[in-house]
């Protein structure tokens, strides 16, 4: 006898290589479904053993995302936000070793009441219990569930065991889509479609038949691959989705709803759309600004997390760069982005410097690069180029204003160097304990916080008011013994908690905008609601331009 499920699911899975875009995928269908009036709550499953993201390296995973409820995610639930608009929490992401171990206290607890517990079925009904809580949270009428990695691998077997037990019980509301590789060799000039097959019988082999495949390739998928996936992946013809490269992700939703994807899947889930209006206008007016900018600004990134091997990545920032995007393409702008590793400027100086529009210092941990970055926030600040320091940039900020304005000679992080005689910046009295215990995942200063701002900085009067919240993710602080001297000399103290004894945010007096946060504002920009600080940014930027070839242009300043 079928049962009826209390939400309706969508699995979704990718094939052939990782980084295919199955967060892309997911994060432009739940929009499509949220303009149709639904209400969806997305997950991601890691098949990590780490219990969450935290400890995990930028350069082999990616970015960290924080939500407002501390939990230190996947970079895909970044995607998720800001696709949907909505604040996600820790219910929204799990791991092989979250699951595992609340399986295991759980039986600490005796709540399995004696019972031999098992890998199957109890770590698939684990994951099953997290799903349906993610649903309940957001009182969802539709729940996307993200399986991490690729088919075939062992990692990940156990969320596909979920997918398949699920199925089995409600068959009319749960649905799998597959998202796959589509190559075209070079050497061969034709697309191939037997990685996507051989993918498919993997999921096949879990048990799971996939109801869509969507297509990832370079260029539009042919009638003529269309026509094998179907045949030989059995998928109706209708279901193969293609989705080729764009210039910008966020057409990604435009893409899928010229195919009509979200029809599809309302009629596959036996499910009427609620609002039968689509409300996609502002989506495809940011898309429109995104495609034809009026202007570019050159913005160098100065960072150490961006190397792997012989490549360069960007998804250890990802969300420092979209949030760029979204301040640029609102105003017409074309953001072009440079990312230079900081211990290349130790190396051969500041000069790489010097064709930038503004300067951005993001997020970074250890002792590594922190001098190039110390020299990238003395450049900005003795050449007034507008610099925006994310955390970690802002106390690299602090560290150069204290040598080289207060002549604090070795001023440090204690982080960076535990002898400094001057540890400008040092680590917070509660987070000391942790460290003389090692016991490093979760303990730092995690999620949302209010912050006060002094009326008169350049961040109130972007934020149009004092009282902000926003995301932190530090061990680390500005050393409250140094104020007076900082506040002196021109760095002026413009957020603090609301008790006054952490500071959350400086800023350098007569500089065009040099803005350093303890927090993260990145995490909370959104496409069609940037964030303020990057607006103002890329606004002061415009302001210093428009007199060298920016005059004229229809920016919404």
């Amino acid at each position: 006898m079928r049962q009826k499920a209390k939400f309706k699911y969508i699995f979704i899975t990718g094939g052939v290589i990782s980084g295919v875009g199955k967060g892309i995928t997911t994060s432009s269908l739940a929009l499509l479904l949220k303009s149709k009036g639904f209400t969806v709550a997305p997950f991601k499953c890691d098949p990590y053993i780490n219990v969450d993201a935290g400890t995990m390296n930028p350069v082999e995973h990616g970015e960290v995302f924080v939500t407002d409820d501390g939990a230190e995610t996947d970079q895909d639930l970044g995607n998720y936000e800001r696709f949907l608009d909505v604040d996600l929490s820790k219910s929204n992401f799990t791991t092989t070793g979250r699951v595992y171990l609340s399986v295991i206290q759980r039986e600490r607890n005796l709540e399995y009441e004696g019972a031999c517990v098992e890998v199957v079925p109890h770590i698939p009904l684990e994951i099953i219990a997290q799903i349906n809580e993610a649903g309940s949270k957001l009182n969802a009428d539709v729940v996307m569930i993200e399986v991490g990695g690729t088919v075939g691998e062992y990692q990940n077997l156990l969320f596909l065991e979920a997918n398949r037990i699920l199925k089995l019980k409600h068959p009319d509301d749960v649905i799998h889509i597959h998202v796959g590789y589509l190559p075209t060799p070079k050497s061969l000039g034709e697309m191939k479609s037997k990685p996507i097959q051989q993918s498919v019988r993997l999921l096949n082999a879990a048990g799971i038949q996939p109801d869509f495949i969507i297509g990832r390739s370079e260029s539009k998928m042919d009638q003529k691959r269309r026509g094998k996936l179907a045949l030989f992946c059995n998928v109706d013809e209708e279901n193969i989705i293609t989705n080729p490269d764009v210039a910008s992700i966020y057409e990604v939703p435009l893409l899928l709803d010229e195919q009509k994807l979200a029809e599809k899947v309302c009629r596959s889930l036996r499910i009427r759309p609620k609002n039968k209006k689509k409300d996609l206008v502002l989506w495809k007016e940011f898309t429109r600004k995104a495609r034809k900018p009026q202007g570019d600004i050159k913005i160098g990134l100065v960072a150490k997390y961006i190397t792997t091997g012989d490549f360069s990545l960007e998804d250890s920032y990802v969300s420092v760069v979209e949030a760029l995007r979204h301040a640029a393409f609102t105003q017409n702008l074309k953001p072009k982005l440079t990312w230079i590793d900081s211990q290349n400027l130790t190396q051969k100086g500041v000069e790489a410097l010097s064709d930038f529009d503004g300067i951005i210092v993001p997020q970074g941990w250890g002792s590594r690069g922190v001098e190039g970055k110390i020299m990238a926030a003395g450049y900005a600040r003795e050449n007034n180029i507008p610099y925006f320091g994310l955390c970690f940039g802002m106390q690299m900020a602090v560290i150069e204003f204290a040598r080289n304005v207060l002549g604090l000679k070795g001023a440090n992080s204690t982080e960076a160097d535990p002898a400094t005689p001057h540890p400008v910046i040092h680590v917070m009295p509660d987070q000391a304990e942790y460290l003389a215990k090692k016991q490093y995942g979760g303990t730092i200063r995690l999620g949302a916080w209010p912050c006060v701002l002094d009326k008169d900085s350049i961040a109130a009067r972007a934020y149009k008011t004092t009282k902000i919240s926003e995301r932190h993710r530090h061990r680390y602080e500005f050393n409250n013994a140094y104020r007076q001297r900082f506040e002196k000399a021109g760095m002026k103290i413009v957020g603090t908690t609301p008790d006054g004894k952490l500071v959350e945010s400086i800023e350098i007096t007569g500089h065009p905008f040099f803005i350093g946060t303890q927090f993260h504002p990145e995490y909370k920009s959104r496409p069609l609601s940037p964030h303020p600080l990057f607006m103002a940014f890329v606004k002061s930027i415009y302001k210093i331009k428009s007199g060298s070839g920016f005059a004229g242009m229809n920016l919404t300043i």
